[in-house]
């Protein structure tokens, strides 16, 4: 079969991904072209597939890639139910995974509950404890998502709408663990156009969500009531390409690759100093103020922001900035105040933070 530059990008991503993810050829005969089974009890890849452009190519070109290295490739389907004929277009997405070779393939019912982020967070929260469950279930070694370069900007912008600094420029990572399951983006450097030519040249009859706004017409501006990730695709990103003059979703692409490293770096550091200074017990942490005091700030800010994201999930960095200052501007303040009613306060050079009423009972048993 003769690939298309697209083909040849897309298998390349997914091989060198594969690879660096230690899936690599399973035995030499998988060296020669040709159809090829699995070897017996070779690692489950598993590919994410919402039956729209960018996941179906995904499950074509894993498919294909798993082949050459003697892999097995499955696919999970996640029903939100958070539309009309949901189950439809679920049970459409495994049909196409399963004729394109793919197996096993799992469709999977969540319930989404409600997040303080709103609907779409906690429609994300939902799907990745699908995926989680089904890869351990699987005993997958990784799982596929099948974002593009145009997902990685638009994840940029919003996140430059909600928080600030370097980790908002780094984008999403091309590989992370979420609950000890290994998660690949193999198809960072690829665009959505591309998706859609492979989708195009393979004979895939993908699904729009209607949520995306694909059906509006391009030179207005998407309405207030669809999600926000669908106004910066369809409105934002589009227009900032043209004021640039430049494909911005490319630029943030690759500036995003280089935060990427810089963030990388910045969490190793942390890392290490959060282990010599920070003592988790439960729900609660014993940060000790003097060692924190003689790191550098930007490692400080990085080990505080773990420890309440870890302890007192909610906090910001309005938070942040409180408890550190407990380090850098000790001068006898009170506790400052956490999300889930627990708290920071400083004795001496410990800074404890911890449910409200630990805080309580441990100054009573001091009175006593």
């Amino acid at each position: 079969m003769a690939y298309s530059p697209q083909m040849r990008r897309a298998v390349g991503a997914m091989g060198a991904a594969l690879d660096k993810a230690g899936l690599g050829r399973q035995d030499r005969r998988f060296a020669a072209h040709g159809e090829h089974e699995p070897m017996p009890g070779a690692p489950l890849v598993l590919v994410a597939c919402s039956g729209g452009r960018d996941s179906l190519a995904c499950a074509a070109v894993a498919h294909i890639a798993c082949g050459m290295r003697g892999l097995r490739c499955g696919a999970v389907i996640v029903d939100h139910r958070l539309q009309e004929g949901s189950a439809r277009v679920a049970r459409r997405a495994a049909d196409d995974c399963e004729a394109l070779g793919l197996a096993p393939v799992s469709v999977r019912e969540v319930e989404v509950g409600s997040a303080p982020a709103g609907l779409e967070a906690a429609a994300r929260t939902a799907r990745y404890d699908a995926l989680v469950d089904a890869a351990r279930e699987l005993q997958a070694a990784v799982v596929l998502l099948a974002h593009t370069r145009d997902d990685q900007a638009e994840g940029i912008l919003i996140d430059l709408m909600r928080a600030t600094g370097t980790d908002a420029l780094a984008g999403m990572p091309a590989m992370q663990v979420v609950h000890g399951v290994r998660f690949l983006r193999p198809f960072l450097d690829l665009s959505r156009a591309d998706t859609t030519a492979i989708c195009g040249q393979l004979g895939l009859d993908y699904w729009d969500d209607p949520t995306n706004g694909e059906a509006w017409p391009a030179d207005e501006p998407l309405p207030d009531g669809y999600p926000l990730r669908s106004r910066v695709r369809h409105t934002l990103l589009p227009q900032f390409s043209r004021f640039a003059g430049t494909d911005m979703a490319c630029r943030l692409a690759q500036g995003a690759r280089i935060a990427r490293r810089d963030v990388e770096f910045l969490d190793s550091l942390a890392a290490q100093a959060e282990a010599r200074a920070v003592q988790y017990a439960g729900d609660g942490a014993r940060l000790d103020a003097r060692l924190l005091a003689g790191e550098p700030e930007a490692i400080r800010w990085r080990v505080i922001a773990h420890v309440l994201a870890r302890c007192a999930p909610g906090s910001g960095e309005r938070h942040v900035r409180a408890v550190e200052a407990l380090v850098s501007s000790w001068r006898g303040q009170g506790a400052v105040e956490l999300p889930r009613k627990h708290s920071a306060i400083r004795k001496k050079h410990v800074i404890e933070v911890c449910e409200d009423v630990t805080h309580a009972n441990r100054r009573r048993a001091r009175r006593d």
